[in-house]
């Protein structure tokens, strides 16, 4: 009987260079089911979540585009806990319907690993459950500001807002079956790692 495939969660803060190692693994044959992305284009122009968000949010959250009115609702969420949740109850079932649609493909082709890029894995309870190992990307948080700075042009204070809203890194690296430390690694240095580690994975 073939043996299943390593079910690999992949997270980190934001910044911390996560979804660059799934793409890495993703490279090796790892089968890479990005939640992040799934999520974003549930909140693209036509994506699925649209008209649920402007009827519980209003048209203000859409922009002229159709999307979602990032800034505003980056703002309305820090500011109202209860816009969050409605918020999540919105996309999280979208989300989830999407991961079950692209791992099933995955198991059909035989991907000898599914690494799941999860940006929120240990704010959830219920992926360790369905997980086999969790590989935490971690790094400063002093560079997590300088890099997501760099990538968006959000200021500082945006940032930590983001930061303080995840899971701590404490609370990351103790959730971690496997910990990559990513603190101004170049790509091929942790490409080369990631090579030494392939028989872990499975790949």
């Amino acid at each position: 009987m073939k043996k299943p495939p390593l079910r690999l969660g992949v997270t980190g803060g934001i910044g911390s260079g996560k979804s660059s190692v799934a793409q890495i693994l993703a490279s090796m044959g790892a089968a890479c089911i990005d939640a992040d992305a799934i999520s974003r284009a549930t909140t693209a122009s036509g994506g699925q979540a649209i008209p649920a968000i402007e009827k519980a949010f209003g048209s203000a959250m859409v922009n002229a585009q159709g999307a979602l009115e990032r800034e505003s609702m980056r703002a309305l969420v820090f500011k109202d806990p209860s816009a969050r949740a409605k918020l999540e109850a919105i996309v999280h079932p979208l989300v989830a319907a999407q991961i079950a649609k692209e791992t099933a493909l995955a198991l059909a082709r035989e991907a000898p690993c599914l690494v799941f890029d999860i940006p929120l894995l240990v704010e959830s309870p219920r992926w360790r459950k369905v997980l086999d190992r969790v590989l935490v990307v971690d790094c400063s948080p002093q560079t997590q500001i300088q890099r997501v700075m760099q990538r968006s042009g959000l200021s500082e204070l945006e940032v930590s807002n983001i930061m303080r809203a995840q899971s701590s890194r404490l609370t990351r690296l103790q959730a971690a079956d496997l910990v990559l430390f990513n603190d101004g690694t170049d790509f091929e240095t942790i490409t080369q790692t990631l090579e030494e580690l392939r028989p872990f994975f499975g790949l």
